[in-house]
């Protein structure tokens, strides 16, 4: 016995010193194991489907092909960091080439988007912008079937939540429009179209542009800005309101004001010494507006209205936003933004985001879960701190700001 367990025990040595020098691979999941897990999840899905509504012949039809696309996983559990200086992204998204292409989208599309302005009261520069910013006008819808990708999001990873419910309003869309699922075409989540609606998206507001009876978002321009304008409309959009403007912050203004979330009136900016950007005073009234820094006190401010807010409804990103509100302008011949960007500012990167949280979090702030996302508690938190140290407290994340609040967390621990 004695001797068994001595070779026993060499035969693990060996296994472990080649572990070490790395002779012995890690194990990977078989992918065959995770084919048959894949194919089980679509035979449990089909009861789901079933019990909403969906016939077997389109769920067969729509499930039959798929299988579990590597790259789509591979996407889900790795997307790139969103590490990209607001000025980089407004240089991509309103580009001399998107706004020349817009203005020719203006005219040839002219009776398509008189019906839907006069319809909706959106304006027209808004909604070519949303179509130039979410598919380049048509020419980057994205090529995935639509229903492999939210099967694969679906059955495994971070986005279940959010494919599921998409997956069967998929399978609503086809059976209700009665299109052939090898045509439903979507980008690697599930976003498809002129203008990237989401399935459950369009069950709710999609709307039939051209009155053909059919509702086509991929190839029928009048029933894509017609289903973009009912989005924008039953958020809220008024009609023959801005979305906002740019504007220019007074000596010694309150950085810690400058919120999204902490509109005031028009007339309380004015007072405060907030102006036009080329210095003419604020018109009075009581319209609410929150003053919106992408880049900080050292970048440009934008007074910004509830308009501003229902474009942040059909994509919840403030530059996004930001990027649909400029280009319309430039749609309209108006100037761009005049103030400087602090180009010499370079973005964090998520793990330097995710040190920035931390620090914060030793030093007693309440950002919520260390994730890399800088959302409004920790906005808070930095301006807390900004304020703390007579510092201009406007929340916005630097290189500099890092290493003092982390140097700081680091001299309290050690103090500890």
């Amino acid at each position: 016995m004695r001797t068994l367990v001595l070779i026993l025990a060499y035969l693990v040595s060996l296994v472990l010193l080649a572990a070490a020098y790395g002779a012995v691979p890690v194990p990977s999941p078989s992918p065959h194991a995770e084919d048959a897990a894949f194919a089980a999840f679509l035979r449990d899905f089909r009861a789901t489907a079933a019990a909403a509504g969906i016939r077997p012949d389109v769920y067969d039809e729509a499930t039959a092909p798929i299988s579990r696309n590597q790259h789509i996983a591979d996407l889900n559990l790795n997307q790139p960091e969103f590490s990209r200086a607001i000025w980089d992204y407004l240089d991509n998204a309103v580009s001399p080439q998107r706004i020349a292409d817009g203005k020719v989208v203006l005219i040839a599309d002219r009776d398509i988007l008189d019906r839907v302005e006069n319809k909706y009261g959106v304006p027209r520069e808004i909604l070519v912008s949303i179509w130039g910013n979410e598919s380049d006008y048509g020419r980057s819808m994205g090529g995935y079937n639509m229903f492999e990708a939210l099967a694969t999001l679906a059955y495994d990873g971070p986005r279940i939540d959010y494919a599921r419910p998409q997956l069967l309003a998929a399978l609503q869309m086809m059976q209700q429009q009665k299109y052939a699922a090898a045509a439903m075409t979507s980008s690697w989540a599930g976003a498809f179209g002129q203008t990237q609606f989401v399935p459950t998206t369009f069950l709710r507001e999609a709307a039939d542009g051209d009155g053909d009876g059919k509702i086509d978002l991929w190839t029928d321009v009048a029933d894509a800005l017609a289903s973009t304008a009912n989005v924008l409309s039953n958020a809220g959009w008024a009609a023959g309101k801005p979305w906002g403007y740019e504007v220019k912050l007074p000596t010694g203004f309150a950085y810690e004001d400058a919120d999204l979330d902490a509109p005031r009136t028009v007339a309380a900016w004015k007072i405060l010494g907030v102006t036009k950007i080329t210095g003419e005073e604020l018109s009075a009234g009581d319209d609410p507006a929150a003053i919106y820094l992408p880049a900080g006190a050292r970048g440009p401010a934008f007074l910004v209205f509830p308009n501003f807010r229902v474009v942040l409804k059909y994509n919840n990103a403030a530059s996004y936003a930001l990027a649909v509100c400029l280009l319309a302008d430039q749609l309209k011949g108006a100037p761009a933004v005049a103030a400087p960007w602090p180009r010499e500012l370079a973005p964090l990167s998520r793990d330097e985001r995710m040190a920035l949280q931390d620090s914060l979090s030793k030093l007693g702030f309440d950002i919520g879960k260390v994730d890399g996302l800088i959302g409004s508690r920790t906005r808070a938190a930095m301006r807390a701190w900004q304020k703390a140290h007579a510092l201009a407290a406007d929340g916005y994340a630097t290189e500099e700001l890092l290493t003092r609040i982390a140097m700081e967390a680091r001299q309290k621990l050690a103090g500890n």
